[in-house]
C-alpha cells in the first residue's frame, strides 16, 4: 500500500462521530445536523428534466473533454459572471465530476516530486487539499485565516525562501468554513507572487454563487487575471461546481478553467484516470449553467436563514458577518469547541462541527480553527431557526449555571 496513507489525518466527520459516540441526546428532540455542507434545497428542476430526457445516452461512452455544448455553456456562464474577455472552449475549459475529485486529481497531476513540493493552503481548510498533497508526496504550508485579518489567508506568514518551494497555492473564496471573500487586490497580489516564484494558483470557488449582497458577487481568480490584462490566465486555474449553486451535489458536476497548458496536462492525466462525466449528467449540467433564476431563488432562501440565525445567536455568540457561502463561523463562549459540540448534542440534539477539526497549528503555534464551530445552514428555514434557538438555550442555561452563587 502507499505508505503516505499513514500520513492522512482522520477526516473531520470521523472525529465528530467519535466525539459523540458515548452520548445519548434527548429523545424528545428531533436531531438537527448542521455539520455537512450538503444543500437540502430543491435541486434545479430543469437539470432533472434534462437528465430524464437523455437517460438513454447512458449506453454511450463519454469523452474526457466533455460535450462541446457543455464546454460552451460553461464558458458563456464564466465570461458573463466574471467579466472575462473570453474562454477558449477547446483549450481552457474542462468539465469534471465535481470539485472534490478534480482538486484531488489535479494535485496528483501537477506536483513535481523531484524537487520540494510545497502546497500552501488556507487554515482552517477543506481537508481534500491536505490529503491530496500528502498522497502526491508533497507537504502543506498553512496560510492562517484569523479574525484580525478578516479571515483572509495571511500571505505574510510564508518567507521569501519558503515561497520558492511552493508549487501550488490553494485559495478558497468564498471561504469554507469562514464565509470570507478574498478581494481582487489579494488575488492580483497572489498572481504576482506566482510569477515571481513559479507556482500555480488553484482557486476553489464552489461557493461563489451563494452571496448575501445581490449587488456584490464575490470576485474570482480569472476575473483578477482579466483585470491585469492576463487573458491567457497563466499559472491560474479555477474549480467550480453545481453542487451548491444548483443544489445538485449528487450530480457530481463541475468544471476547471484557466491556463490552457495546465488544462492540457490535466486532460491528458484524466484520460488515464478514466473519470469522464456520463452524457445524461452533461446534458443536465448544460441546463443548469444556462439558467440563473433558480440560483437567485437559492440565494434568497439562504439570506432568510442567515437573517433568522443572526437575530437569534448574535446576542450570545460572536461571529463574522458572512459575505458568502452557507456557513456561519461563531466563537463558542467557553473557548472549547469540542466541549461545546458535545454539550449541544447531548442536551439539545443539534450537531455542529468543531472548528479545530478543520485546522492545523499555524504560524503562531495554535490552531486558528480552535474555539469556533462551523454551522452549515443547509436545512429548511424552520429547522435552521429551531437549531439556533436550541443553541442559544444551551448557552443561556450554561451562563446561568456559571453565574449562580
Amino acid at each position: 500500500m502507499n505508505p503516505d496513507l499513514d500520513a492522512l489525518q482522520p477526516y473531520p466527520f470521523e472525529r465528530l462521530a467519535a466525539l459523540k459516540a458515548d452520548l445519548t441526546p434527548p429523545e424528545s428532540l428531533a436531531h438537527i445536523p448542521l455539520t455537512i455542507g450538503e444543500p437540502r434545497h430543491a435541486p434545479y428542476a430543469g437539470a432533472l428534466e434534462a437528465l430524464n430526457e437523455t437517460s438513454r445516452e447512458m449506453a454511450r461512452y463519454p469523452a474526457i473533454a466533455g460535450l462541446p455544448e457543455l464546454r460552451q455553456a460553461i464558458a458563456d456562464w464564466a465570461v458573463r459572471r466574471f467579466a472575462l474577455d473570453g474562454l477558449d472552449v477547446e483549450r481552457q475549459v474542462l468539465p469534471v465530476n465535481g470539485t472534490r475529485e478534480a482538486i484531488f486529481a489535479f494535485v496528483q497531476c501537477a506536483l513535481d516530486r523531484t524537487r520540494p513540493a510545497g502546497v500552501a493552503v488556507p487554515n482552517p481548510f477543506y481537508q481534500i487539499y491536505e490529503g491530496a498533497t500528502l498522497l502526491a508526496g508533497g507537504s502543506t504550508l498553512t496560510l492562517d485565516c484569523r479574525a484580525d485579518n478578516d479571515f483572509r489567508p495571511d500571505l505574510e506568514a510564508i518567507s521569501a525562501d519558503a515561497w520558492r518551494d511552493v508549487q501550488i497555492v490553494f485559495v478558497c473564496s468564498p471561504g469554507n468554513p469562514t464565509g470570507a471573500v478574498t478581494p481582487l487586490e489579494d488575488l492580483e497580489r497572489l498572481i504576482r507572487l506566482a510569477d515571481e516564484n513559479d507556482f500555480i494558483v488553484a482557486a476553489d470557488e464552489c461557493y461563489s454563487e451563494l452571496y448575501l449582497d445581490e449587488n456584490t458577487p464575490p470576485p474570482g481568480l480569472l476575473q483578477a487575471c482579466a483585470r491585469l490584462g492576463r487573458h491567457d490566465y497563466r499559472r491560474c486555474l479555477v474549480f467550480h461546481s453545481l453542487s451548491k449553486r444548483s443544489n445538485l451535489p449528487g450530480l457530481r458536476s463541475g468544471f476547471v478553467a484557466g491556463d490552457a497548458e495546465l488544462i492540457g496536462a490535466f486532460r491528458r492525466y484524466r484520460t488515464y484516470h478514466g473519470c469522464a462525466m456520463s452524457l445524461p449528467l452533461q446534458h443536465a449540467s448544460i441546463a443548469a449553467w444556462r439558467d440563473e433564476d433558480h440560483v437567485r431563488a437559492n440565494r434568497d432562501a439562504y439570506r432568510d436563514k442567515f437573517a433568522a440565525v443572526t437575530e437569534i445567536l448574535a446576542p450570545v455568540m460572536d461571529f463574522p458577518v458572512p459575505q458568502a457561502s452557507f456557513y456561519l463561523w461563531p466563537a463558542v463562549p467557553s473557548g472549547d469547541d469540542e466541549a461545546f459540540a458535545r454539550d449541544l448534542y447531548r442536551r439539545e440534539n443539534v450537531s455542529v462541527l468543531p472548528g479545530s477539526y478543520m485546522g492545523r497549528p499555524g504560524s503562531r503555534g495554535d490552531n486558528p480553527g480552535a474555539g469556533r464551530v462551523r454551522l452549515a445552514l443547509v436545512d429548511d428555514l424552520a429547522a435552521t431557526r429551531e437549531a439556533a434557538q436550541r443553541m442559544r438555550r444551551l448557552i443561556e442555561a450554561t451562563v446561568s449555571r456559571e453565574t449562580k452563587p
